[in-house]
């Protein structure tokens, strides 16, 4: 299966760690194809680093590690690339300044505005509330997943499940909208919460 990580962060680092352990191959996209391309080779394994200028190419799963808006400004530009493809949205849109609101409409979550920024793609909601470092370091976590897909939810739930991840579906795509404000919450709460529970669940850095 051809995956397409965008963005070469933290996250990127963490997800393509799952995926190449559970036999996936990976493809990793940044601005800067010198940075996908260090990132590849830190990796040691089966992975290749690109430009975004490549676009998604044949690859049928595309995972947007990168931060709200610039997820959604890659989905427009890559709309009609996108047709058919399963594209995984991991960004918590977090309003920085304050960290008490989500930058996102009310009633909006990010991923519906990937979803509508390219409407014939198979968006998912996932990676949102999973540490960096713990994905990276191979720590069991849970695994959000929101989709109107079932089909897609149940792929993505496979790999996760496959990098030694506990998926959980949690229905449609409308949920991400829970998950974006739960991880608001665990966010500002962070400091408080006992590491033990740290190690199921986490903010997204990218």
């Amino acid at each position: 299966m051809d995956i397409l990580i965008v963005g070469a962060g933290n996250m990127a680092r963490g997800i393509a760690t799952r995926f190449l352990a559970g036999g996936h191959p990976v493809h990793i996209a940044d601005r800067d194809p010198q940075k996908a391309r260090r990132l590849a080779a830190d990796l040691n394994a089966d992975a290749t680093g690109e430009s975004l200028d490549d676009g998604p190419g044949d690859a049928r799963i595309v995972v947007l590690a990168l931060p709200y808006p610039a997820n959604r400004e890659i989905a427009e530009a890559w709309r009609d690339s996108l047709r058919g493809k399963l594209v995984v949205d991991i960004s918590n849109p977090v309003d920085f300044a304050t960290f008490d609101d989500l930058a996102t409409p009310p009633g909006m979550s990010a991923a519906e505005e990937v979803a509508a920024a390219a409407p014939e793609a198979r968006v998912v909601k996932a990676f949102n509330t999973t540490f960096a470092g713990n994905l990276a370091g191979g720590a069991p976590m849970d695994v959000f997943i929101a989709g109107d897909d079932e089909s897609a939810r149940e792929e993505i739930a496979r790999l996760a499940s496959d990098g030694g991840l506990r998926p959980v579906s949690v229905g449609g795509l409308k949920h991400a909208r829970e998950l974006e404000g739960f991880q608001l919450l665990h966010m500002k709460a962070q400091e408080q919460i006992d590491g033990r529970f740290s190690t199921t669940i986490g903010f997204a850095t990218v």
